[in-house]
């Protein structure tokens, strides 16, 4: 492991050294901020918005699909949880990857993921700002997203604490919004709600079946669900800044099976038994909107947008948080220029800059060039989060070989079923890679994405080709 240095003097800059950065980062978020981001890191803007078409594609087997990739993500933040529960590090799965296959590894997902997120930030921008436009028409959305930038830019300069405070209500108000549609839906499927009645089984039976488009149908609710769940990785590298990284990661982890099951699979069951699958509704203004609106419930469309609107910010400032954190890793362990790995007062500013600026960018693109250049970006980012969960389980089924060897006590959260389960892991996600290739409209990410995947793992091969050959001289 890389020689780390001690913590700078407050309010002077430093590079951050060491694994992961960290001795140069403070350690400000408290439990309850590492806690809450664990709970509301899961209900994420995908689920509100892109779970329309999987249930238009699937129909009421958009449950099945959501409980099929659920479980693989389980396993994914199950072995992400034991290797960084063993070596907390702001760069997570980066730094893991390193340590395991090489420094090609690290250098190709993290930079992956640090486009990924930086991308992310300039649609989630986008889509909150056109819920603004709604309110108010004839504002630049552009404006509003520019506002939104400097309000969490100056959070995430500020300190971990900030950016903490900020994704603690953010997620407390997601969490409080699924709950109670959740609680308002099976009160109505039990028929106990006033004004309803209870559905019984008939829009999970009817209007051709509980699987009206067959397996074709199936895989593509199951391929919308599978990017529904990306975010969840934050929690592992805001980890690092907790006070207790090693109980926060093993406490986040643990409970993501209740999580996603809850969240995720008890949404969809309740929204596809209150609601007709093929209700014009669920695609054209959202699932969550045609369930309320099917109970009745006044405002149901400005009550979604109010929630949407929660969680895009909450995703902006996560993504923020993410990138410069991933940066700052990646700068610390020789991977990047070395300006951008400038910590001051415990904060990678100017990583956490320039991932703003990359992110605003991304929007100004969408204006300047939306038929090319924009499209082109969305592509490169589609499959990403599949190449970080592959190297994700190929490092944890290294490195939990090696620790059971030199390091069995760091094995405070174990995968598992171990190297079962791991390797059933690798192969449902080669599945998908399959899956994806058979679909028109994921193709193309995929080609997209592997070739920027093939891109960073050129460089990353020749950085540690041209470093290995400087320390032989």
């Amino acid at each position: 492991m890389p020689r780390t240095s001690a913590p700078p003097p407050t309010g002077s800059p430093a590079v951050a050294s060491g694994t992961g950065s960290d001795s140069a980062l403070t350690h400000g978020l408290k439990q309850r901020h590492l806690s809450m981001i664990a709970l509301g890191g899961v209900i994420g803007a995908g689920l509100f918005v892109g779970s329309g078409a999987g249930i238009a594609a699937a129909g009421p087997s958009i449950v099945i699909a959501y409980a099929v990739s659920g479980l693989l993500v389980m396993l994914v933040m199950r072995m992400l949880g034991e290797m960084s529960a063993a070596n907390p590090a702001s760069g997570s799965f980066s730094v893991h990857a390193e340590r395991a296959i090489g420094p090609w590894a690290g250098f190709t997902v993290g930079w992956a993921f640090w486009v990924l997120l930086c991308v992310a930030v300039g649609l989630e921008g986008i889509g909150a700002a056109q819920i603004i436009g709604g309110w108010l028409p004839g504002t630049p959305e552009w404006a509003w997203v520019a506002l939104f930038m400097v309000v969490f830019l100056g959070a995430n300069l500020a300190s971990v604490t900030k950016f903490g405070e900020f994704e603690f209500w953010f997620a407390a108000l997601k969490v409080a919004a699924i709950t109670l549609f959740l609680v308002l839906g099976v009160l109505a499927i039990l028929g106990v709600l006033p004004g309803t009645d209870a559905p019984g089984t008939a829009n999970l039976s009817g209007e051709g079946g509980f699987m009206p488009n067959g397996s074709e149908g199936l895989v593509i609710g199951l391929l919308a669900s599978v990017f529904a769940y990306g975010g969840l990785e934050t929690v592992t590298i805001a980890a690092a800044e907790s006070e207790n990284p090693v109980q926060g990661v093993a406490r986040a982890v643990r409970t993501a099976m209740w999580r996603i099951a809850l969240f995720y699979v008890g949404s969809m069951a309740v929204i596809v038994t209150l609601v007709p699958w093929d209700d014009a509704k669920v695609v054209e203004v959202g699932p969550f909107y045609a369930a309320l609106d099917h109970l009745g419930i006044s405002g149901a469309a400005e009550i979604m947008n109010v929630v949407i609107l929660v969680a895009l910010l909450s995703a902006m400032n996560a993504n923020i948080y993410g990138a410069s954190r991933m940066a700052c890793s990646l700068v610390a362990r020789g991977q990047g220029p070395k300006r951008l790995g400038r910590v001051t007062s415990g904060v990678p500013r100017t990583a956490v800059l320039v991932s703003s600026v990359f992110g605003f960018l991304c929007v100004l693109l969408s204006y300047w060039r939306p038929d090319d250049v924009f499209p082109w970006l969305l592509n490169m980012i589609g499959a990403v989060i599949l190449v970080v969960w592959i190297f994700i389980a190929a490092s944890q089924l290294i490195l939990r070989a090696r620790l059971e060897r030199e390091a069995p006590e760091k094995l405070v959260v174990r995968m598992w079923l171990f190297p079962g389960l791991t390797v059933v892991a690798l192969l449902a996600m080669a599945g998908i890679f399959v899956l994806m290739l058979r679909q028109p409209d994921t193709r193309d990410q995929l080609l997209a994405t592997g070739a920027l995947t093939a891109v960073l793992i050129a460089i990353g091969v020749v950085r540690q080709r041209r470093s290995a050959a400087a320390a032989d001289k």
